[in-house]
């Protein structure tokens, strides 16, 4: 009886605590400047939050306010919807940064909010209206991911969710990165549904915004062609190629990436 008192008081002080936690402040820490903007990371398919680590402590390091955002890669309106949203609670400017199907998520979460400033695709999609990840990727030759993934996860809901391979992780996604390191990658990997990757994009963001691209010219998920193809069409305002770097450019060269997002900071 004690116990469940306890309990009871412990949740009733919790519930009096929630609401003014969140009258407190914006979900980061400091708010975005002019000189300094948050940058808002968002992940792509089967990486995590993490992937952004090296990044976000160059940025840091410079005054910048980060938030790495979990994508959830259930499909590409609700994720931009989600990411809009947690955007929707950052004060101040804005610069988006997505990698890889983080792009298609940016395109569209950026659109009707007026604090974002730039956006950033580091190897990642920005599609026009009506494209899908699947074509995007298809559209020159090159790729590999298909020879790399397990055998699709069937979901409760119907749908399917794909993983990459472990023992063909680190060749596919991650060849410039240290092997202990792709293998933790490939444990923790997020799986993205069948249904994302094939869901047409309504968001083109980059129409409107200056837009900076940087990614390797040893990708295996989106043929060299296809991210030359996607830059030169979003007219952006800087492109940077990394030699040999593979698809996950901010993990193996966070500096590079960093510099590029600090670029679209500044409007540079």
């Amino acid at each position: 009886m004690i116990a469940k008192k306890l309990l009871i008081a412990a949740s009733l002080s919790l519930a009096t605590m929630l609401p003014q936690a969140h009258a407190g402040g914006a979900i980061t820490a400091v708010d975005g400047t002019a000189a300094r903007p948050t940058i808002v990371l968002i992940h792509g398919a089967f990486a995590d939050s993490s992937s952004w680590d090296g990044v976000a402590k160059k940025l840091t390091a410079h005054g910048f306010p980060v938030l790495s955002v979990a994508n959830p890669l259930r499909g590409v309106a609700s994720d931009a919807q989600y990411a809009a949203s947690v955007i929707g609670s950052v004060k101040g400017p804005l610069v988006l940064v997505g990698h890889s199907y983080g792009g298609m998520v940016i395109s569209k979460a950026a659109e009707g909010n007026p604090d974002v400033k730039a956006l950033v695709y580091v190897a990642a999609f920005a599609p026009e209206q009506g494209e899908t990840v699947a074509g995007l990727a298809g559209k020159f030759p090159g790729g590999t991911l298909g020879d790399a993934l397990a055998e699709p996860v069937s979901l409760a809901d119907g749908g399917k969710d794909l993983y990459i391979r472990q023992d063909k992780f680190a060749q596919q996604f991650a060849a410039d990165v240290p092997p202990r390191q792709a293998a933790l990658m490939a444990a923790g990997q997020r799986p993205v549904t069948v249904a994302a990757l094939n869901e047409t994009s309504s968001g083109t963001a980059w129409k409107q915004l200056p837009s900076y691209f940087v990614y390797g010219t040893a990708d295996k998920n989106i043929p060299l062609e296809g991210l030359r193809f996607m830059a030169r069409r979003s007219n952006a305002k800087d492109v940077v190629e990394v030699k040999g770097a593979s698809h996950v450019v901010m993990v193996s060269r966070p500096d590079t990436v960093a510099r590029v997002i600090e670029a679209a900071a500044a409007n540079k």
